[in-house]
């Protein structure tokens, strides 16, 4: 029979402590001989936490281990850090892979017994000044979604009432579709009238739009409309605010006052639900790179990345394991040296979100990357190929954050040639495995 060999594991760390987060109460454990009670229950409110925080310091605590879901841990984290300790975020995942006593009652005492040990590595967690750009945005993001409600609101109460906007006009939520609601709002009933509302670039003609208009008025559903464009009215100033937030934020984080050069891409800055400001250039004041010279990353798509990790990614070692912690590197599942899954790990991460809606975008690109997108949609199916997109353009975004380079793209043409030097070479590289050897076809008219 196998003898089974014990590990001794040292303190790494005498000085940690552990605490497990609850929405009500924190238990917190600090080494046994540093307390006659190391266990210890506190409540969150604020004066609790601030007894928990000199607890940690009376006795000598410099390192914090937390294990919590949801926003509980949020307040705590950011008073342990006030007070000068070292506080790590820890993964659930990690802690139940190592095997060990864990209950609801000794989750406290097993965290701080792991990070004495030196066991467990603290999350991600951006600088203070970029979590506050990373509130205000999901924050933003989240008014867009609700005003989109809205929107899909009106379409509901316009169809209701036959009145066939949509069938003409591609936007209601556009100059031409507010215009047309609001006048309907306001009492005009005339099609006539209303079809004269139309901007110069609506492609429908004002007959076309005249018979879209003609339904069946019922009060109930004029009354919907209305809220609804109250309503939207309400979220577009609420945007208007974050809007001058997100500026004021982006100033602050600027570093030069240098501005990116002409961009070569068309309609860089026209991108929908995109703040009314001049991002590219606080952008590249903040980042000293211009992340929309990436085919695909637009300023919503940049803005987004930049709030979620900051422009500083010395905490990831290499752009593999940025790729990682995003979300878009295939998965590791080995048994007995046979590869049992390859499949990504499902997580909601924002900025890999971000990166995979600009991956889908880059189909119709004649760019490099757009090459790169259509040859992995031959190889694999649509969601492995836009995973794999994304994962590129994190490396991208990796290299040109850290190294400060400016990207440049070869066009399709040269990635083509390049692929088809590499399918070349793998190919000589067989023939000559087996002992033969590759030659070219001669054109036709040709001899040797």
């Amino acid at each position: 029979m196998a003898q089974r060999t014990r590990v001794k594991l040292e303190i790494a760390n005498p000085n940690a402590a552990g605490i497990d987060v609850g929405s009500a109460s924190h238990f917190v454990a600090v080494p046994p001989d540093r307390d006659d009670q190391p266990v210890r229950e506190f409540r969150s409110f604020t004066e609790d936490l601030e007894r928990l925080a000199d607890w940690l310091v009376a006795c000598g605590v410099d390192t914090v281990a937390m294990e919590s879901t949801g926003v509980y841990w949020i307040a705590l984290f950011e008073l342990l850090e006030s007070r000068g300790l070292r506080v790590y975020l820890v993964n659930a995942r990690h802690v139940k892979n190592v095997s060990g006593r864990k209950s609801d009652v000794l989750d406290c005492q097993w965290l701080q017994q792991l990070m004495s040990y030196g066991l467990l590595s603290g999350a991600f967690r951006p600088r203070d000044e970029i979590c506050a750009l990373r509130a205000v945005m999901r924050q933003r993001a989240m008014l867009l979604s609700y005003q989109a409600r809205h929107v899909q609101h009106m379409q509901k109460a316009l169809t209701q009432m036959n009145v066939q906007l949509t069938n003409v006009i591609s936007d209601v939520a556009g100059e031409t579709g507010q215009r047309i609601l609001r006048a309907i709002v306001a009492g005009e009933r005339d099609p006539l009238k209303l079809a004269e509302l139309k901007h110069a670039r609506i492609r429908a003609s004002k007959e076309e739009i005249a018979r879209s208009l003609r339904g069946n008025w019922r009060e109930e559903h004029l009354f919907v409309l209305a809220q609804s464009v109250e309503l939207f009215d309400a979220y577009s100033q609420a945007l208007q605010r974050c809007d001058v937030q997100l500026e004021s934020m982006l100033r602050t984080l600027s570093r030069t006052q240098a501005e990116p050069g002409p961009s070569k891409r068309r309609r860089i800055s026209k991108v929908k639900n995109a703040p009314k400001f001049d991002v590219r250039t606080y952008l590249f004041q903040i980042c000293g790179v211009d992340l929309t010279a990436i085919d695909g990353i637009d300023v919503s798509t940049a803005l987004k990345v930049i709030a979620e990790v900051g422009p500083d990614l010395s905490r990831f070692k290499s752009a593999k394991h940025f790729a990682s912690w995003l979300g878009l590197c295939p998965g590791t599942k080995i048994s007995g040296g046979k590869l049992l899954s390859g499949a990504t790990k499902g997580n909601a991460n924002r900025a890999a979100q971000a990166l995979k809606l600009a991956a889908v975008g880059l189909r119709p690109s004649q760019s490099a990357l757009g090459a790169y997108y259509r040859r992995m949609c031959g190889r694999l199916d649509k969601a492995k190929a836009v995973t794999a997109v994304a994962h590129k353009l994190a490396r991208l975004i990796y290299a040109m954050l850290t190294k400060g380079t400016a990207y440049v793209d070869q066009g399709q043409a040269y990635y083509e040639e390049r692929y088809q030097q590499r399918v070349l070479f793998h190919l000589k590289k067989r023939a000559a495995a087996m002992g033969l050897d590759l030659v070219p076809i001669q054109p036709q008219g040709q001899s040797d």
